[in-house]
Formats: C-alpha cells, structure tokens, sequence
C-alpha cells in the first residue's frame, strides 16, 4: 500500500471516532497511533489530512452539501461522511493530487470500509464535487 493511501486510511479511521464521540482531534490520533504502526511519511500525512478537515469542516461540509442536494450530511453513514470529507478536503486543499486520482482512492476506500453501496456514493457525490469545484472539465478529465 502506498504511502499516500495508507494516510488516507488512517485519516477515516481518526475522522470516524471524533465525528461520532466528543473525543477531539489530538486524543484520536494519538489512541489511532498507540494501537497501530504507521510509516513515518502517512502519519505525517495522516495528521495533516485530520487536522484540515477538522479546521475547515464548515468550508468541506459546505461543498458537499451541495455535491448531494438529497443527502443531508447528518443523514451519511459516518464511514461515508468522513471518507468524503477527506476527499473533498484534498479537491479544495491539495491541488497537486488530480481530482481523479482523488475520486478513484475515495471509491476504493469506500468499497473496504463502506457498505455495499458506498462506493458509487461517494463516486458521485466526489465527482459532482470536483466539477463544482472546477476540478474536472465536462469531459471528466482534469483540466
């Protein structure tokens, strides 16, 4: 697994917990890091993804809210709520990571952690994303 997508791992499995409990940020990354081992790089990574999506919540829930019209947030399963943010958090933050490339490890992620139908969920509500973002052009590739 490469480094970036074993951050992208860690970042869900912290996001989860703080979204779900009262538990913050610093104690879920470091509960996460007592109890499993990390490449040096994805723990850094890990912990920038977690800090941007919890300091910029009300930006990335923003867009999202507006990626699934018919999908309140509070209403997402919590592993597709938080996997979203992490991605929609890369779309806004990370431009050096195409928006395909960020769509794709989304849907993959959600296809091991999600339910069934996670994965074309979050293909969707990450591709509808991107565009609003101008990340994707109308023929699906990055402009």
């Amino acid at each position: 697994m490469g480094t970036k997508r074993q951050a992208r791992e860690i970042a869900l499995q912290v996001l989860y917990p703080v979204d779900m409990t009262e538990l913050s940020v610093d104690e879920a990354l470091a509960r996460f890091f007592d109890n499993f081992d990390a490449e040096p790089k994805a723990r850094v990574r890990a912990e920038e993804i977690v800090r941007g999506v919890h300091a910029n919540r009300a930006r990335i829930d923003e867009v999202l809210a507006q990626a699934s019209p018919r999908w309140r947030l509070e209403r997402m399963a919590l592993v597709d709520r938080n996997l979203l943010r992490l991605c929609a958090h890369e779309l806004l933050f990370d431009l050096d990571t195409p928006a395909r490339v960020v769509i794709d490890e989304g849907v993959d992620i959600a296809k091991r952690f999600g339910a069934e139908e996670s994965a074309r969920f979050v293909n969707g509500v990450l591709d509808a994303a991107a565009r609003a973002l101008g990340r994707l052009g109308d023929g699906g590739s990055d402009p």
